[in-house]
């Protein structure tokens, strides 16, 4: 691990990070990150799994975890939020809209999310992730290369312009095989759907399965053309 500690974030920081960091392992990414940024450092999970909280926790105990509750996610991604917050040394960050799923109806209309499911992630992924984010100058993400051909040049490190804050990928590189080995030999908590044919777990109304072979994130807004939810885009 040979990149430049500083307290200050900003592209140039980002830039050569992702360069001297990019043959470093993701406990040593994590650990740059949190000499960098110190308590500006929160991370984000879908809880999907608890593979990032597993790393994170152990070398930064008690960080903000964000998780977007969109009131849309499947019972069982709830579960598993609820366990991880147990048992994990974190501090959960739970973040709703600005509406309920039930207001936004009355608004808008029923069912956006199948009308215009790129507003709707806005407004309740999107838009809520900001004002979580707000307060921090860095966070870690569990995005890897093989999730998708739009993620495949994620880099380490990256100066997300948008939210004007350092992005830190620190599994970028990971492949499902090594993902699936740390599960294994750390007892990480997993979703169960991930067993059920959902490699990639979203909202409720916009995720299916998956058939074997698939790009893992094809079950994801499967027919509309849309890809991503707008956070990492």
């Amino acid at each position: 691990m040979n990149a430049t500690t500083t307290s200050v974030g900003g592209p140039e920081l980002a830039e050569r990070a992702a360069r001297e960091l990019e043959e470093a392992t993701a406990q040593e990414i994590i650990a740059w990150a949190a000499e960098t940024f110190g308590d500006g450092l929160c991370m984000t999970s879908s809880m999907a799994d608890a593979l990032m909280v597993d790393l994170a926790s152990r070398i930064k105990p008690g960080i903000d975890v964000i998780f977007l509750d969109t009131g849309y996610h499947f019972p069982e991604t709830i579960g598993t939020r609820d366990a991880v917050e147990s048992v994990y040394d974190i501090t959960l960050v739970n973040v709703e809209p600005n509406r309920t799923v039930a207001e936004q109806d009355q608004a808008l209309g029923p069912r956006l999310h199948g009308r215009n499911p790129e507003l709707c992630c806005h407004l309740r992924k999107v838009e809520p992730l900001r004002r979580a984010l707000a307060p921090y100058s860095a966070w870690l993400t569990g995005v890897r290369r093989g999730d998708s051909a739009t993620r495949r040049d994620t880099p380490i490190v990256q100066w997300d312009r948008r939210r004007r804050m350092t992005k830190v990928n620190p599994i970028a590189r990971w492949t499902q095989d090594e993902v699936d080995a740390y599960v294994a030999e750390h007892g990480v908590i997993v979703n169960p759907l991930q067993y059920d044919g959902y490699p990639s777990i979203g909202c409720e109304p916009c995720t299916r399965r998956v058939a074997p072979g698939e790009d893992p994130r094809s079950g994801r807004w499967a027919g509309t053309g849309k890809t991503e939810c707008g956070i990492h885009a």
